[in-house]
């Protein structure tokens, strides 16, 4: 079953890069150095280099009316451009850590879980996609939560 995953665009983040500490903390974001190659870009889908900035906000990553409505903690690179847009290709960003994958409906009900290492999503996927009511995917670090990405249908 081919699939797509897809990083963040940087529109909604554009007006934050390269704000001055105090004003990143009006809108709940932080400005971090990379330290070591840890720091997963949501835009890209890749480790940033160290001593690259990032900027640590909160996300709004599953915006529907249901109970699942959710946002959660990102690192977005600072000034990136690129966005991360792959038909049956796993980032290393998800290839390399525990996930929890989430299949949602079209009204943004969960309808299936998993979780697996990112060595093994190819198959939680399609496990997931094998149900025909399952809209989308959302993937997340399963030990801090931090979303990772979405996978759609191809």
């Amino acid at each position: 079953m081919d699939f797509r995953i897809t990083g963040l665009s940087p529109e909604p983040f554009r007006h934050l890069f390269g704000l001055p500490d105090h004003e990143l903390a009006k809108h709940r974001a932080i400005r971090v150095i990379a330290d070591d190659v840890n720091y997963p870009d949501r835009i890209g889908m890749c480790e940033v280099a160290i001593g690259d900035s990032l900027l640590l906000l909160n996300h709004v990553c599953q915006p529907v009316e249901s109970p699942y409505y959710a946002t959660h903690a990102i690192y977005v690179h600072e000034h990136a451009t690129e966005v991360y847009d792959r038909t049956n290709e796993v980032p290393s960003v998800m290839r390399s850590r525990l996930l929890s994958l989430r299949a949602y409906n079209e009204k943004g009900m969960i309808i299936g879980a998993e979780v697996v290492q990112g060595t093994e999503v190819e198959g939680a996927i399609e496990r997931l996609f094998s149900n025909e009511n399952a809209a989308y995917i959302h993937a997340h670090n399963a030990a801090r939560g931090c979303y990772s990405g979405r996978i759609d249908r191809a």
